[in-house]
């Protein structure tokens, strides 16, 4: 299936304890750059994040935001230094011992000696974050392809769309082509009897003019290559998977083509043609800037 390049994905996971919210969000980009906000506390998933990525995205530049919030409120603990504590209690008994002073010395007061009770965060068990994390992220994940997959098959409907057109408008330029030889050379043949006055033209002469003027005019093997590139252009659309770099190669080709016939164009039908069809072209190579 094509997939665009434009997605986004949101998924909120809780375990009761815990609530993490991801949510990924995409645009177009020539290869894939992942770019993730995550709290500190859980910068050291990020690589294993982005491995995890590569699994739903190719290309594209891809934002990840990550959110969590403790759901209760124990999730800090009280640390005891006792041998901290043992050191304040032994120099403060040497320091009333060699100045005569009252160690007038509680429980309470020692407490509030620096570090002898310190608040710490619950160490992290990585195993139960990453199983929420992962969860997460998957979720968001599915979403977001989703999302890119719905638009990738709007996509795929309107460049085939725009490459129906095309082919009628190639089938316009072989059809025309004839005719116009085919005036030059009545008008060729006019101009000659009128300047010869009632001589007749020399019918080797006109044929010669006719058959220069045919060569330079002559777009059959644009045509032909054009068609070509537009049934190449299909095929890859029907594969899917990653074809936006294939896709983007066959539009720099039909736009040579297009542009070589506009400029070959000795007539105003053609012309007119030629710039609808350059215009298709330039309007398909915009929207293949937009699939994976």
């Amino acid at each position: 299936m094509i997939k665009s390049m434009t997605g986004f994905g949101r998924c909120e996971v809780a375990d009761g304890s815990r609530r993490i919210v991801v949510e990924i969000k995409s645009v177009n980009h020539r290869y894939l750059d992942v770019a993730i906000k995550i709290p500190k506390k859980l910068t050291l998933f990020e690589n294993t994040i982005r491995s995890l990525l590569k699994e739903y995205a190719q290309r594209g530049k891809v934002d990840v935001f990550i959110t969590y919030e403790d759901c209760v409120e124990n999730q800090v603990q009280l640390r005891y230094n006792e041998a901290l504590a043992g050191e304040y209690v032994k120099y403060m008994q040497q320091m009333a011992e060699r100045f005569g002073l009252t160690l007038d010395l509680t429980a309470s007061s020692l407490a509030r000696y620096p570090e002898v009770l310190t608040m710490e965060a619950q160490e992290l068990d990585e195993k139960e974050w990453w199983q929420l994390l992962e969860q997460a992220i998957r979720g968001a994940a599915e979403k977001f392809v989703e999302a890119r997959t719905r638009e990738g098959g709007q996509l795929c409907e309107d460049l085939l769309g725009k490459l129906d057109v095309m082919t009628g408008y190639v089938d316009q330029i072989e059809a025309r082509s004839p005719e116009i030889v085919a005036e030059y050379r009545r008008k060729l043949t006019a101009k000659i009897q009128e300047l010869l006055a009632d001589a007749q033209a020399e019918e080797s002469r006109v044929l010669t003019e006719v058959t220069l003027f045919a060569e330079r005019i002559c777009t059959d093997e644009e045509t032909v290559r054009l068609k070509t590139h537009i049934s190449s252009m299909r095929e890859t659309l029907k594969k899917g998977e990653n074809i936006g770099r294939k896709l983007d190669f066959i539009a720099q080709e039909m736009n040579r083509e297009a542009n070589t016939i506009l400029s070959k164009a000795n007539d105003m039908e053609v012309a007119e043609i030629a710039v609808n069809l350059k215009t298709d072209v330039e309007k398909i190579r915009e929207q293949i800037q937009n699939i994976e």
